[in-house]
């Protein structure tokens, strides 16, 4: 995984650079933003535009905003998930038991999940297995966004 990432081939996901960084002793919070946006006690966070960590594929045709807390990495991820025309997020299986929940908030999308490819336009949501192979595309003409949620097992 180390070797695809420095090679530019994947885009790890927020759970697998929270286990990288731990193994290598390092806070992820400090690696992804000088502000991690943490939360005051008694009080709300705001966490600026300009804080929020992005990751963007190799042919910078998808972008993943990383909107949940670094805290929760391994558990719960939320993203917003920008597709340009034509783009794949194409992803390699996560562990057993992980489930993506994909929610179209413009434009259209399809998901590929193993054997089966299903279509979404705004507004719709699918619920997947992530624990194998599986792909968002963007078929259409114009830019699709969506909320992406990763739940891995407990």
């Amino acid at each position: 995984m180390l070797s695809q990432i420095e090679r530019n081939l994947t885009n790890p996901t927020v759970a697998v650079l929270w286990r990288l960084a731990n193994a290598l002793g390092v806070n992820l919070a400090d690696l992804l933003s000088a502000d991690a946006g943490g939360r005051p006690a008694g009080g709300i966070a705001l966490v600026q535009p300009h804080a929020i960590p992005a990751l963007k594929s190799p042919d910078g045709h998808c972008e993943l905003k990383i909107l949940g807390p670094i805290e929760l990495a391994g558990r719960f991820e939320w993203y917003e998930l920008t597709i340009q025309s034509g783009g794949v997020l194409a992803s390699e299986p996560h562990e057993a038991g992980t489930q993506e929940h994909l929610s179209v908030l413009s434009g259209a999308m399809s998901v590929q999940a193993g054997a089966e490819e299903r279509k979404l336009r705004h507004g719709e949501t699918a619920r997947y297995a992530a624990d194998v192979p599986h792909a968002i595309r963007n078929g259409g003409k114009a830019t699709a966004t969506a909320l992406l949620v990763v739940v891995h097992p407990a």
